[in-house]
């Protein structure tokens, strides 16, 4: 007999979710170039993210935060028992599956933020210029280009900024290794649910 199927995982969770994938990547394989390219795909992620923390208070039910957000000690509870096989099954996330949902969110946040602090530094261009602008560093280079000479100057918000993207990348893996490790704890495709957005019933 199979099993009963729930819709758990509403359109915009989904499409929020794997656009975040896709424009992380697209972010972290270009590294600038092309900047263009570099910089859309982290407006694409700042966009993406308000749009998930408004939809965390306004959206359905296991899409809130309320759902989901839980205490440390519960998400550390959660990964014991899961290590040991014997973790509760959740419908929606698990305290761990939440607490890294969080984490990653105020990441990409970060992320985008800082990004944005080095385009204005950089180039004195995007949403953040007229608070970091650096017309300077842009005259500076515009000269040493006339004169056919090499220009370099590295952002003091660059190196924040690559920081943040390499945490991200780890809390990325681990998220990883925690899907895998639930799926088959609960005998479930948890990278299957967030496409179809359907889970198991019970």
């Amino acid at each position: 007999m199979a099993a009963r199927m729930v819709r758990v995982w509403d359109p915009l969770v989904r499409i929020i979710h794997w656009l975040l994938v896709i424009a992380f990547i697209i972010g972290y394989v270009t590294e600038g170039d092309p900047l263009w390219l570099h910089t859309w795909a982290g407006y694409v992620v700042a966009g993406l993210v308000v749009v998930r923390i408004v939809w965390g208070f306004v959206g359905p039910r296991h899409a809130r935060f309320s759902d989901f957000v839980t205490g440390p000690r519960k998400a550390v509870g959660y990964l014991a028992g899961l290590i040991r096989r014997k973790a509760p099954r959740y419908i929606g996330h698990s305290p761990a599956g939440g607490a890294m949902t969080v984490a990653l969110l105020v990441f990409l946040a970060a992320i985008s933020v800082t990004g944005m602090m080095t385009l204005a530094d950089t180039d004195n261009a995007g949403p953040l210029a007229a608070w970091f602008g650096n017309p300077d560093v842009v005259a500076a280079r515009e000269a040493a280009l006339a004169a056919g000479q090499e220009f370099r100057y590295r952002s003091p918000f660059k190196e924040p900024h690559e920081v943040l993207v390499n945490i991200t990348l780890v809390l990325i893996i681990l998220h990883l290794v925690g899907v895998a490790l639930a799926s088959v704890v609960h005998r479930e495709s948890l990278p299957r649910a967030m496409v179809t957005g359907m889970k198991r019933a019970e």
